[in-house]
Formats: structure tokens, sequence, C-alpha cells
């Protein structure tokens, strides 16, 4: 899969809110309004800084498993994942707040299997019944050993709007870019039973560069 955002700055989509913003500022300084100019001015660099697009060293590591967005570990459990694994799998669940960055990265090399998009409700992505109720967007991912990795983009209370670049049938690199959620969200992964894991609850991860585990031998 070509990545598209890949010497970009923010991604594509951030580019209209970032000229709104800056459309808005320059009308407010130029009828003499330099307060509201300057409260427009710092919403449009916060859109800006929102939208970032950090280059990510991936680790270089047999079978690997990256976390698939920035932010904070809240949920590590065993279970049985229904509705496009249908076996059982480990979940790692990861909370992004509005501060971290939002652009999603695959989280292991293979082939994109199905990409399958749910509607929902928009209960706090921290919210454990997020992972089944809210809107999402789930990527199945076969790696190159055939095993099944399943990421899960999660709308949240604030965020209503997921964007996936990805495509059944594309072939992956293990943390290239595949899309974003906005604004505050959450990243389910599942990962087969017997994955040795690299993190820890309450963890802190970054997208594409953080080791969340190593697939079965």
């Amino acid at each position: 899969m070509p990545d598209r955002a890949a010497n970009m700055p923010i991604v594509q989509e951030g580019i209209p809110f970032v000229a709104a913003g800056g459309g808005a500022t320059a009308l407010a300084w130029l009828v003499g309004a330099p307060i509201p100019a300057g409260l427009l001015c710092a919403l449009t660099l916060f859109t800006g800084w929102f939208f970032r697009n950090p280059a990510r060293t991936v680790p270089q590591v047999p079978r690997a498993v990256v976390s698939p967005g920035d932010g904070r570990v809240v949920g590590i459990e065993e279970e049985y994942e229904p509705r496009y694994l249908k076996d059982r799998a480990i979940r790692i669940s990861i909370f992004l707040n509005v501060f971290d960055v939002h652009v999603n990265r695959i989280p292991c090399a293979g082939t994109v299997e199905q990409v399958a998009y749910q509607p929902g409700r928009f209960l706090a992505a921290n919210n454990p019944g997020a992972t089944v109720h809210n809107e999402q967007n789930a990527l199945m991912i076969q790696a190159v050993d055939g095993r099944k990795v399943l990421c899960a983009q999660v709308a949240g209370l604030i965020a209503r709007r997921i964007v996936c670049w990805a495509a059944p049938g594309e072939r992956v690199a293990c943390g290239e870019r595949f899309g974003l959620i906005r604004f505050g969200s959450r990243v389910d992964l599942f990962v087969p039973l017997g994955t040795e894991l690299k993190v820890a609850l309450r963890d802190r991860v970054k997208g594409g560069e953080t080791l969340v585990g190593v697939l079965p031998a």
C-alpha cells in the first residue's frame, strides 16, 4: 500500500481545517479585530498540531507487532472476538486523547484481508463497552506467516470521523500509515494467543514505533 502521507507534515484530511482557520484569522485581522484574530490563530495552530504527521522508526524485529496508535494502554484482555476473528485472542486497547498523534499505523507486515465499517454509538473511548458498541472500522491483516491480526479504529465521545486508506488485497508494511481518527479516540488490537507481549497496562505507546508484541513462531 503506498504510504500516502509519508512526506507530509500534516495529513491531507487536516489541510481544509487549517486553511479555514487561517482564512478566518486573516479576515478578523483585516477588519480590525486583533483579539478574535489572536484566538483564531491559536486555534489554527492547535488544529495543525493535532493533524501532525511525525516520522517514526519501526523496530526491525522478526514477527513484530507495533502499536497502531499513540496513547496509553487501557486494556489487555484475553477474550473471544466474535465478529471478525471468530476466535480467542489477546485484545490490547489504546486510548488516544486529544493531544496525541492521531495517525494510525499498520501493526504488522502482511496482506489486508478485510476492511469492515460498523456504525454504532459514541461512548467515551476509555469506556470498556466502546469495543463492541461504538462506531468503528476494523482492519483484518493476514501476517506473512498466515496468522490473523485485527486492528479496530474506534470512534469516541468526541471523535466522529474515521478515515481508513487501506483496501482489501493490499500488501502492507509494519508501521506504515493507514488512516486516522479525529478528535480523540481509541484503537483495539487483537493478536493471536501465544503472542509475546512487550507492553503492560498504563504504558504509553507510539504508533509505528513501540513494539507491543512478537507473534508466535
